[in-house]
């Protein structure tokens, strides 16, 4: 069974959604879905200690060999995102059993449950895949069933935003698809490691470049890089709490894996920053993103459409540490992936429990909740602090390895915009904060603690955002261990 794993961990979760819709009962579904959460975090945390102790995982599909049949290929790069997918998603979906009764309608419990499965197959199965056109058709997956959660929300807006992002979402696509048809058309593979040994042979086609430009654009606007990322805010603003802690933890941290994928594991580096130049892209468009998402997230006054921003910016983060083309720049932007989906789990998680008590998550709204909702609000200022990246939380380990990044490389003005941005994180987090503790609670309003169906996973997050900030060898071991295959340092 054990050399199954790679398809089980997609499989599962894939079977396990009809099963929602025909159980029909929302309890039930519910137990459906987080079956399929944990076995598919029990697999990862399994597939990654195998990697790691013994090199890349290979899986051929249907007995046929590759490259002409399918691959599943898990090495430690794909192992780290299953590993932060499933985890995610295994928090998320304990939190959702009380969120989503409340913000879904009964009668669409479990079609939300197939929805969620179904995605979280999806983003699996982008991950594990070891050929490219499965790439393409995981995307789908994922995509036309975030496009249905996100229009569960309760908000009629949410169906603009689902809207938004479903016409968005499409047209990333369709550029990712010519791209690789454009690679196949070329080479006549669709087999990633085949794909990386043939397209040095014919780097000075003009096709092959053209695909790399496809895939670049379809990457960015998947990823939401600056200024493709209209499509987020308003789908993280709309969307089901849980819904939201689950994207903003996992999707756009699986397009930065597509990307890192195409352009160093089947390009590679070489091509990418001597030929393609990508870096010269990818750098101003990270600095852009994280100097002026910040400033729009400081005027915001929904916290989910300000967190949202903020999540525009941190992806810029990962951005600039890929754009350096350095073990130490793609081991920062990899250990972002992990810690960002922690911190912003947690906050959209006690987000989640605010509008569970208020029904709001305006600033206005949260006045005086540091007394009436403790709990709830220790875990936001603990995540806050850690998107600022004060130490001892993951925020501080991951703006330390790119500051190193940037002085290895002597840029130093780019380090100091890192520690600027960092106090303009401490400016929209703190307006959070001062309306929580320092203004006074309505009179008139009961409320009280968030119940414990919810806190508790958002608490183990939280915990999760100071451990491994204290104890950062195991995630910066397989960042490092990621970074060097990517940069053809490690086989």
């Amino acid at each position: 069974m054990t050399q199954h794993l790679p398809v089980l961990q997609v499989v599962i979760p894939l079977v396990l959604a009809p099963l929602c819709v025909l159980v029909r009962h929302p309890r039930a579904a519910w137990a459906l879905a987080a079956l399929g959460s944990l076995c598919a975090f029990g697999i990862a945390l399994d597939i990654v200690s195998t990697v790691l102790a013994s090199g890349p995982l290979s899986y051929d599909v249907g007995d046929w060999a590759p490259p002409w049949g399918i691959e599943y290929r898990i090495d430690a790069v794909n192992a780290w995102i299953l590993v932060i997918v499933s985890l995610v998603s295994t928090a998320v979906v304990f939190f959702a059993r009380a969120s989503v009764e409340r913000e879904v309608e009964a009668s669409r419990v479990a079609l939300f449950y197939a929805a969620y499965l179904l995605c979280l197959s999806g983003l699996l199965g982008i991950a594990a895949t070891g050929d490219v056109f499965n790439v393409f058709v995981f995307l789908e997956i994922s995509s036309l069933s975030a496009y249905a959660l996100i229009a569960l929300g309760q908000d009629r807006r949410a169906l603009a935003a689902a809207f938004r992002y479903l016409i968005m979402g499409s047209v990333g696509a369709t550029f990712i698809v010519i791209g690789i048809g454009l690679m196949y058309a070329t080479t006549g593979t669709l087999n990633m490691a085949d794909l990386a040994d043939r397209l040095p042979g014919v780097w000075h086609v003009r096709t092959i470049k053209v695909a790399y430009g496809f895939l670049a654009v379809g990457c960015f606007l998947k990823l939401a890089l600056f200024p493709l990322h209209l499509w987020l805010p308003n789908a993280y603003t709309f969307a089901p709490s849980a819904v939201t802690a689950f994207m903003a933890a996992t999707a756009t941290k699986v397009a930065v894996y597509m990307l890192l994928r195409f352009f160093f594991t089947i390009f590679g580096a070489a091509f990418s920053f001597d030929v393609m130049n990508l870096d010269m892209v990818l750098m101003p468009l990270a600095v852009a993103a994280i100097f002026s998402m910040s400033f729009v997230a400081i005027l915001q006054t929904n916290v989910k459409r300000l967190l949202a921003y903020s999540s525009v910016a941190q992806i810029g983060y990962m951005i600039l540490g890929i754009s350096f083309a350095s073990v130490t720049g793609l081991t920062a932007a990899v250990l972002h992936l992990f810690n960002h989906a922690l911190m912003k789990g947690a906050l959209f998680m006690a987000l989640g429990c605010v509008a569970y008590r208020i029904g709001s998550v305006h600033i206005d709204a949260m006045a005086g909740l540091g007394k009436r909702m403790p709990a709830t609000m220790a875990a936001f200022v603990v995540g806050g602090l850690s998107l600022v990246g004060v130490p001892l939380t993951v925020g501080f380990v991951s703006k330390w390895y790119l500051i190193l990044a940037a002085l290895e490389r002597g840029w130093w003005p780019l380090a100091v915009i890192v520690l600027i941005t960092s106090v303009m994180a401490l400016a929209y987090v703190w307006r959070v904060i001062e309306a929580a503790y320092f203004r006074e609670f309505p009179g008139d309003r009961e409320t009280r603690e968030a119940p414990a169906a919810l806190l508790v996973p958002t608490w183990a997050l939280v915990v999760l955002n100071v451990y491994f900030g204290i104890d950062a060898t195991r995630t910066v071991g397989v960042a490092e261990r990621a970074a060097e295959i990517l940069m053809g340092a490690a086989p």
